[in-house]
């Protein structure tokens, strides 16, 4: 097993030169930051520029195994959740929790994607009857989602194929027992890249 050192310099290597972030950080920083053994800062510039550029499952794979050997917890879920993106494509939506008050969740959970709830995006047995299905849920630009709050979030289906009729506009609810405890507009849903 390769060490982190060496498998960021071969996710670098998989980026074609001319790949830019949102930010205009190029793969050229990224590599004056490997000069510099600022090995932190060049797995955040890796995943910023993927984040924007299409990359196969097997950079982030590599990114995964860099930020767990250098004991970067959440980092390492980041790269895990891009790589299943990859793989099953990615639905996100704009979620709405319940406040305490009106039934909902007691305490706010952790938005790094450990949370499996159900969902109600409109599938039926066949018998007719309400169908659920579990995902993952990834909150965007905050570490946790309580009560009563909004956050733009990434679902991560177990199922991904019952999901593909979803749409931006969709709304779906979520479930942790019988009542929602939260509901979500769909604001995109891209396909499978790999």
């Amino acid at each position: 097993m390769d060490d982190a050192f060496t498998l960021l310099r071969q996710a670098v290597d998989l980026l074609p030169e001319d790949a830019v972030a949102e930010n205009g950080v190029t793969v050229g920083d990224v590599r004056e930051d490997i000069a510099r053994q600022e090995w932190e800062m060049v797995l955040d510039l890796l995943i910023e520029i993927a984040d924007v550029h299409p990359v196969p499952t097997s950079f982030w794979e590599i990114l995964a195994e860099a930020a767990r050997q250098m004991m970067l917890d959440h980092s390492r879920r980041w790269c895990q959740w891009r790589g299943w993106e990859v793989q099953h494509g990615t639905v996100r939506a704009t979620l709405t929790l319940l406040g305490t008050d009106e039934g909902g969740r007691q305490g706010a959970f952790s938005g790094d994607g450990q949370l499996r709830p159900l969902w109600d995006i409109g599938n039926r047995t066949s018998d007719g009857e309400r169908d659920l299905n579990i995902a993952l849920v990834w909150v965007e630009f905050a570490q946790e989602l309580g009560p009563g709050e909004t956050a733009d979030v990434r679902l991560a289906p177990l199922s991904p194929e019952q999901w593909r009729n979803l749409k931006p506009g969709d709304v779906i609810t979520m479930h942790e027992g019988r009542p929602a405890v939260g509901t979500a507009t769909v604001i995109e849903v891209l396909p499978p890249r790999s």
